[in-house]
């Protein structure tokens, strides 16, 4: 065969094993960026191919603080005559940048340039996988915390309610988030009285849930000693005051209650709460208004008691605007609403008037998402007949 003679389509043959033998090349490269969820692994294994498989003097990331082989040229970032390759997310933001130092200075080949191009695409997707994997656990961890905040919180709620001969306690809360900053508590009192209070910190949320504990624990320690009611809001103000500026920021509406069940009497407080209903055995309601500001807004703030009968036959709701700021569409549930089916309720039992009350808002709502932290107390007296036969 004379010198230089080739087949008929040798070159196009020869052209297209290249053409294999790169794709090849780029597809091991791309399985090698993608067998780890790392990021830093994606980085030092998009490095290495680039100059072991290149044969390039250096790569690195500059802008993350990554390189391998000769760098000496990239300790100063990127310098503007090296070529570049920026790795991108779906949405087209930059991620990272590769640079790259060619031996000896020179240009890259097309087919070097090729295969930079084609590796810089496939580790963009690796690195955002990997960024999106640690997100991800980062979030199962806040997650396992918040679920176990949620359970703490929910075991700090009265573990049994009282039973006292002629009456009906019951409570619900259902928080909005994981956990919330509304508070319900029940507390035996030295002289036979039951302290009740309803509460409910500013916002919502984990930094609401902690002012929540901390409420709770000046309240258990000061509702020992057996103070005034009026006294007690006092002090609950104060030393909420007294926290410093975040727990001020953090102020509670809060409504306290006093029952003294032998002879029908309630004495309440009622610190910048929405106002309390009670409904008398003839249907008239007195709401029981806010004698004060918030606990913890203003310092030395005074509270007045207000003293009120509980017949047979009357019934009392203490709840958090959670369940007023309900809205379908433009249209709030509202106190009316609210109001009206508490006094329409039928039955006088404190279990079923709240079912009553979570069945009318979630009827009203038409299951949109709770926008707040729900929480109720309900105090109804019946004779002890009633109660027992409706037992």
């Amino acid at each position: 065969m004379a010198a230089g003679f080739q087949l008929p389509g040798s070159e196009e043959t020869i052209e297209l094993q290249q053409q294999v033998a790169r794709l090849q090349a780029l597809l091991e490269a791309s399985r090698r960026v993608h067998s780890t969820i790392r990021e830093d692994e994606v980085l030092e294994q998009t490095l290495r191919i680039v100059v072991r498989e290149l044969e390039m003097d250096g790569a690195a990331f500059p802008d993350v603080g990554r390189s391998y082989g000769s760098a000496a040229q990239l300790d100063n970032g990127a310098a503007p005559e090296l070529p570049s390759y920026p790795l991108q997310d779906r949405e087209g933001k930059a991620m990272a940048t590769l640079v790259v130092t060619p031996p000896e200075g020179r240009e890259l080949t097309l087919y070097e340039a090729d295969f930079l191009e084609g590796l810089t695409l496939q580790a963009a997707v690796a690195l955002e996988n990997a960024r999106n994997h640690e997100r991800n656990l980062e979030w199962a961890r806040v997650q396992q915390d918040l679920d176990a905040a949620r359970n703490i919180q929910r075991s700090l709620l009265p573990h049994k309610l009282p039973q006292i001969p002629g009456y009906s306690v019951g409570f619900k809360s259902v928080t909005c988030y994981e956990v919330g900053g509304d508070y319900l508590d029940i507390v035996d009192q030295p002289d036979g009285s039951l302290l009740m209070v309803v509460a409910d910190v500013a916002g919502k949320g984990l930094a609401s849930a902690i002012m929540s504990t901390i409420f709770r624990s000046a309240f258990r320690a000061v509702a020992a000693v057996g103070m005034p009611l009026h006294e007690l809001a006092a002090r609950m103000n104060q030393l909420h005051w007294s926290e410093g500026d975040e727990a001020r920021r953090r102020y509670v509406t809060a409504i306290f209650l006093r029952l003294h069940p032998e002879n029908g009497q309630l004495e309440v407080v009622n610190a910048g709460h929405n106002p309390g209903f009670l409904r008398q055995p003839d249907g008239a309601v007195i709401q029981l208004e806010s004698t004060g500001t918030p606990l913890g807004l203003l310092p030395g703030m005074r509270y007045e008691t207000q003293f009120c009968d509980f017949p047979t036959g009357a019934r009392l709701l203490f709840y958090t605007d959670g369940l007023t700021e309900v809205f379908c569409g433009d249209e709030e549930f509202g106190t009316e609403r609210l109001l009206d089916t508490f006094s329409g309720c039928p039955s006088g039992k404190a279990d079923v008037i709240l079912g009553a009350l979570w069945t009318a808002i979630g009827d009203f709502s038409q299951g949109s998402p709770q926008g707040d932290d729900m929480t109720a107390l309900a105090l109804s007296r019946e004779s002890e007949c009633a109660m027992e036969t409706n037992a």
